[in-house]
Parts: structure tokens; C-alpha cells; sequence
């Protein structure tokens, strides 16, 4: 029963016909065989499906098969393909190749199988069975033939192939076709790459064979490696060799799982208003999903906005490479910073994170007070916000001044700073300061202009004098823009006189006042501009008066003729001296184009300052020239070499008029006034280092006086002319 069911498999996987058919020479010997033709494929096992029924009398003994031509009635001795007693009568070309699939022949069965088929094994077989009858030896041979052909091996292995992860150990199983074929085949694995030449492997592999029966056999190799992403999309071929070189091969491609590293290609820096294009990709197995995410926000960003845009153009079926593309279109500062590109793939999610630069640059912004007391620290800072950061550098023009010893640079942020700091400010820091930005290939520049102030301060050396009825008061005073000095003592007095020298931003005013009873100890000096005031009391110091033989004796000098014609030669000389400087100054403004390098000198006359009935607080005259001299401190005034503005010097001289004590009518005061603006520093060292300022007081024709700077009384009292010096003597 089993040998039945055996032979119906193998019969249907060799392709034997199930139409078995039964034929008797005479009513006592039948056999049954196989109606119709039988096929097989070369390479494999076919099986001749056969039973036979003789007299009880005759005992069978072996089974002889032959294959001979149809055309031949008999099959001779020469065509035994299979002699189940004496195997050395078939012929050498099945030798080993047929077997009985049940030896005891008692059991009637004489079904064969041929192994290792070869396409010359078609042709038609008849059967003859020997045994003894009666105690003799008997044979007999079946008219009837079985029909075999075979013909090309079809079938093809069978390739069992896992699933494929990288870098995990696996095995590829390759089965044989058919359920027998004699010898073990031969298995060969050939790798093909893409583009790659084929090539055999050799290692990593082993053959098994397992008995289904004794006659039908599974043949399988076995192919164990650690896949790779390379080995993706390879084709892998496993080839099946039998005997008569009869070949079968089956071909399939792997799909190993995997995932390369994450790649992020393009510009990653671009100028404001450009467009930006970032490609993120990933080759993997299977497509993995990408997608965009800004750091700041840490939300995935849309397929499309105004600005930002994201193009996925799929996956690339010959390499497996993902790409989603991100564009900002119109950059701006805004849009820097960091993205970030996630993959993910089955359970593993990739990232990559790239940094975003927008180049830009704004307009320079200086901060600071560029109003600075005088003595105190300027502290300006000049930023311009850009990226990268620019390059901050200050000037000041026309200067001999060492900024960059001055300058504190720091970088802050994305933003280029440059802070300018110069401790304890003076007068001459004023002026025009630039800040210049270069960026890349672009310069920007900004200007500044620091002024320097101070509040009033009224000096030491600062005081009053008593002597002879004479008052004598000094009040030195200092101060950015030049202060205004008032005497709150003149408002009860008529007749003074005021001399007012100004160096540098130093107001040094003389007041003489005739007294004859005073009632205060002290006196009060008022200095102001816009910044503020200042007020100080004087102390008036009471001097002795000479006694009356030391001035006899110097009235009598004076009235000695000879003193009074030297005296007369030297105040004629110093006249003509005065009057060639005068005239030659005058030629120099008229052929001088540079105002600023020449010596100016105006003179001029002025009304009383005191009406009868009206408090006077000082000569109004002199007050608008401070006033002026306030506004062309602060950098109305010409500028020198250095850029700084030019020293300007100043004397208000009044001179009054001795009136006998006996008129009522007060005579008219007259006020000589001279402004002298210096067109270089004239400086002269002293042993010591100091400089010595050069200071010049005018009037007109004859009241005039020359002060030079060695002479020591400059601020002495002047006389108007000669004879109000004849007649004080």
C-alpha cells in the first residue's frame, strides 16, 4: 500500500500518465503497465509503474528490463538495461541508474526507477521475468511495452530567501527539483551586483540531503552570510547540476532592510533676498519619510508657505535615495537659525541639524552722551548689527589724537560694536568724531559731534583791594561755553572801569571803582552761562595809604621837564608802533584768502554804559562779545589744524574820564574795546615746561597801549592821552 501511494507521487512529480492498462499472453501470465507514454525531465527520476500475475506453479525469481526499438518484436540479450540477479548483463550507460522499487518479486511488483535521466533514455521497455516452473528454470517475456520519453529539465530550485536586515546573520535555502534523482547534484550561488560582473561564492555554504524513502531524496544547499546595504538589489542565483551536466538554475533578488546616514546638501549661507535650497536625503530600504522642522518653533514645517516651501520628489527606484528639498524663498534675517531634517525609517528615526546664515547689515547706531561735562569720561558706542559682524573703526579728523589707544572694540551677539572711551574730557575733545562700518566689500559712516561743557567756577586768586579810595576787584572765572561775569556792585555806581581777558575758556576780569565809604567787607562776583551759576564773595583787603612826603616826592619826579618829555618820546613812539603793526595787519586780511590764518582786530566806541537813573551790571558790549564767544566755543568757531577751535582772546578796557569834582554833568565815559582772534597757538616754553600766552590789548590812534608779555602791569590803568596825564599831574 505504501509502495502504491509512493509510486502515485513520484508518478504525478515525474509526469507519469495514471492510464494503467492490463495485458495477458495467455490466461495465466498478465502484466500491467502504463497505457500511454510516460515523460520525465533529464537530470531527474522517472518511474515505470509495473505488476505481473503468473501460474501458482512458477516461482519468479528476477526481473529483467529492456529498451529496444519498437520496431523489433523481441528485444535481444544486448538491449538488458536492468538484471535484478546479475547486474554485470545491463549495459554500462544505466548501470546504477535502475533499481527495482520492491525487490521480493513475490509480491508480483516489477515497477523501476530510473535516476539520473539523460534524454537518451527514451525509448520503449519490455519486461521478462525468470523463475522456476515445475522445478525447472522458466522465463517469460510480456508482449507488452511501456513508452518512456524524456525530455529538457524544466523545473527550476527552489530559493527559500528571509527577510533581510543588515548586518543580521541569515541563511539562503536552495532545493533541488524533483523528489529523486539518483546522485547528489551539484549547487553553485553567483552573485551579480549592479553593474558588476557575475561571480561564484564559494564559502558559507553547505549541501544536505534528506530520504523522503529509499528512492526519493530532498537535495537542498544552504547559503549563511550577514547581508549588507550594498547587497541590496542584488541578484543572487542558485544553480542545480546533475548528471549529463544537466543544469537548472532559479534566480532572485534581495531586499535587505536598511538605512544609510542622513545627508543634507546646498547653500547653507546666503545674502538677504536671495533664494536658499536645502536637499535632505536618505537612501534606504524601504523609503524612509523625511521630514523639515525648524528649532525655534519645533514644529514640522508646511509643504508651503509664503516663504518657505518643501518639494519631495520621492524615492530613486535604481539607488533608493529619498530626497525632500527645503526652499526660503526671498531670505531675510528672520529666517536664520537651525533647522532640522528627521528621517524615519520602521522603528528608527535619523536627524540631522544645519545652521541657517542670512547675511545682512543694518545702518550704523551710535549710543552714548555726546554732551560731556569737562572732566568726566566720554563713553560712545557704535554698533552695526550684521552677519557676520563688520568691522568698527573711530576717527576724528584733522587730529593728531590716538584713537585706537582710546578704543575699547567688543563684539556682541551678531552685532559689531566699537566703544570709544576717553577719560577726563577737555575743552579741546570737542569736535567731530566718526564712526566707520566696513562690511564685506561696503563701508557705512556715521558722525558725531561731542561737546564739551562745564559749569561755571570761579578760580582761586580771586579777590578785592582797598586802597586810596580805590577799589581794585579780580574775579577769574572758568567755564564751557564761556561765562558772563556781573558785579552786583556796580548797581549802585556810575563811573569804573572794567578790563576783561579771555584764554582759552578762562574770563579774567579787573574792576576799579572809586569808593570813599564802604560798608561791606566783601564784595560779589557772579559767573554764569547756560549751564549754570556761580557766585563767590570777595574779601576786600584794605591796603595803607602812602604818606604825603613819599607822593610829594613822586609828584616832584613826575613835574621835572626832562621826565616829561621821555615820557612824551616813549608814548609817541609806542603810538608809531602801533600804527605800522595796525597798518601792516590791515595789508595781510586784504591779501589773505584763509581767514582762519589771519590776525583779526576790531576796535571800536561805544556809548556810556551808564545812564543817569539806570543800574548797570557791566558793559553790555562785552556781554554780547561773551555771548558770542559761548556760540563759537561749542564749534561755530574756526576750526585750527588739530580740528579743534582756535584760541580766542578778548579785552574790554573802559577807560573813564576824570571829571572835576566840582560839575554836576557827568562826562561821557568812553570804552575802548579790542577783540584779537589768533590765527595759530603762539606758545613759548618756559625752563619749566609752562606756556606763556600771548595777550593783546588796542585802542584807537593816540589812546593806546601795547601789552606784551614781558611787561608785567598790562592791567594798570590806561590814561586816554596825554593831556589827561598832564592834567592828573
Amino acid at each position: 500500500m505504501i509502495i502504491l501511494i509512493l509510486v502515485a507521487v513520484i508518478s504525478s512529480a515525474t509526469g507519469i500518465s495514471q492510464g494503467i492498462r492490463q495485458r495477458c499472453d495467455t490466461q495465466q501470465f498478465c502484466v500491467t503497465m502504463s497505457g500511454e507514454e510516460i515523460t520525465a525531465e533529464a537530470g531527474l527520476c522517472a518511474i515505470l509503474p509495473c505488476s505481473f500475475t503468473t501460474v501458482n506453479r512458477f516461482t519468479p525469481q528476477s526481473a529483467v528490463w529492456y529498451k529496444c526499438s519498437p520496431s523489433k518484436r523481441k528485444c535481444p540479450s544486448s538491449d538488458i538495461i536492468f538484471h535484478s540477479k546479475d547486474s554485470d548483463k545491463a549495459q554500462l550507460d544505466f548501470l546504477g541508474r535502475v533499481a527495482l522499487l520492491d525487490p521480493d518479486l513475490s509480491h508480483n511488483n516489477c515497477t523501476i526507477i530510473i535516476n539520473d535521466l539523460a534524454k537518451s533514455d527514451s525509448g520503449s521497455y519490455q519486461l521478462r521475468v525468470n523463475g522456476m516452473l515445475n522445478g525447472q528454470k522458466d522465463g517469460f517475456l510480456f508482449s507488452m511495452r511501456t513508452t518512456f520519453s524524456v525530455q529538457d529539465l524544466s523545473q527550476r530550485p527552489t530559493v527559500m530567501i528571509p527577510a533581510l536586515t543588515e548586518g543580521q546573520q541569515t541563511a539562503l535555502i536552495c532545493t533541488a527539483p524533483g523528489l529523486c534523482s539518483g546522485s547528489v547534484p551539484t549547487f553553485t550561488w553567483t552573485w551579480r551586483r549592479r553593474q558588476e560582473s557575475p561571480y561564484i561564492v564559494e564559502n558559507n555554504m553547505t549541501l544536505s540531503t534528506e530520504s523522503l524513502t529509499a528512492v526519493a531524496q530532498t537535495h537542498t544547499s544552504t547559503l549563511s552570510f550577514s547581508p549588507s546595504a550594498g547587497q541590496h538589489g542584488t541578484k543572487l542565483t542558485c544553480a542545480v547540476i546533475f548528471r549529463h551536466n544537466v543544469i537548472t538554475e532559479e534566480m532572485a533578488i534581495l531586499k535587505v532592510t536598511y538605512v544609510k546616514e542622513l545627508k543634507i546638501t546646498g547653500d547653507k549661507i546666503v545674502m538677504e533676498g536671495e533664494d536658499l535650497n536645502l536637499i535632505c536625503s536618505v537612501e534606504s530600504y524601504p523609503p524612509s519619510l523625511i521630514t523639515w522642522i525648524r528649532l525655534e518653533s519645533n514644529k514640522n514645517l508646511p509643504n508651503e508657505t509664503n516663504t518657505i516651501q518643501l518639494n519631495d520628489t520621492g524615492t530613486d527606484a535604481v539607488n533608493n535615495t529619498r530626497k525632500v528639498t527645503l526652499v526660503i524663498n526671498n531670505a531675510s534675517a528672520e529666517d536664520s537659525g537651525q533647522y532640522i531634517c528627521k528621517a524615519k525609517h520602521l522603528n528608527k528615526t535619523l536627524t540631522e541639524k544645519i545652521n541657517i546664515t542670512v547675511m545682512y547689515v543694518r545702518e550704523p547706531v551710535l549710543t552714548g552722551n555726546k554732551t560731556v561735562e569737562e572732566g568726566d569720561a566720554l563713553n560712545l558706542t557704535c554698533g552695526v548689527e550684521s552677519v557676520p559682524p563688520s568691522l568698527i573703526t573711530w576717527t576724528k579728523p584733522v587730529s593728531n589724537i590716538n584713537l585706537q589707544s582710546k578704543t575699547k572694540s567688543k563684539l556682541m551677539s551678531n552685532t559689531g560694536t566699537a566703544t570709544l572711551v576717553i577719560p577726563h574730557l577737555t575743552a579741546q575733545d570737542s569736535g567731530w568724531y566718526h564712526c566707520t562700518a566696513n562690511y564685506l566689500n561696503t563701508t557705512q559712516t556715521i558722525h558725531a559731534y561731542v561737546t564739551v561743557f562745564s559749569l561755571p567756577k570761579i578760580l582761586a586768586g580771586s579777590g578785592c583791594t582797598l586802597q586810596s579810595e580805590v577799589l581794585t576787584c579780580v574775579c577769574a572765572t572758568r567755564g564751557i561755553p564761556l561765562p558772563v561775569i556781573k558785579w552786583p556792585l556796580l548797581e549802585k555806581h556810575t563811573e569804573y572801569s572794567v578790563v576783561t581777558t579771555v584764554t582759552n575758556y578762562t574770563v579774567n576780569t579787573t574792576l576799579m571803582l572809586s569808593v570813599k565809604d564802604i560798608n561791606n567787607s566783601t564784595t560779589e562776583c557772579v559767573s554764569s552761562n547756560k549751564n549754570g551759576n556761580a557766585k563767590e564773595k570777595l574779601t576786600i583787603i584794605m591796603k595803607e595809604q602812602k604818606p604825603v612826603e613819599e607822593q610829594t616826592s613822586e609828584s616832584f619826579v613826575v613835574t621835572r621837564p626832562e621826565v616829561i618829555i621821555a615820557f612824551l618820546i616813549g608814548a609817541l613812539l609806542c603810538a608809531v608802533l602801533f600804527c605800522l603793526i595796525k597798518l601792516c595787519h590791515r595789508k595781510k586780511l586784504k591779501s589773505s584768502r584763509n581767514l582762519a590764518d589771519n590776525l583779526e582786530m576790531e576796535t571800536g566806541r561805544q556809548e556810556p554804559l551808564i545812564n543817569a537813573g539806570q543800574s548797570l551790571e557791566h558793559d553790555l558790549n562785552f556781554h554780547h562779545q561773551m555771548e558770542l564767544s559761548e556760540t563759537t566755543a561749542l564749534g561755530k568757531l574756526p576750526l585750527d589744524l588739530d580740528g579743534d577751535p582756535k584760541e580766542v582772546q578778548y579785552a574790554s578796557i573802559y577807560f573813564p574820564r576824570k571829571s572835576p569834582t566840582n560839575t554836576v554833568k557827568r562826562e561821557t565815559t568812553k570804552t575802548e574795546y579790542a577783540e584779537i582772534k589768533k590765527a595759530q597757538k603762539e606758545t613759548r616754553q618756559d625752563s619749566h615746561g609752562e606756556q606763556d600766552q600771548v595777550k593783546w590789548t588796542s585802542g584807537e590812534d593816540k589812546d593806546t597801549k601795547l601789552c606784551l608779555p614781558e611787561e608785567q602791569n598790562c592791567e594798570e590803568a590806561v590814561y586816554s592821552n596825554v593831556k589827561d596825564i598832564m592834567g592828573e599831574i
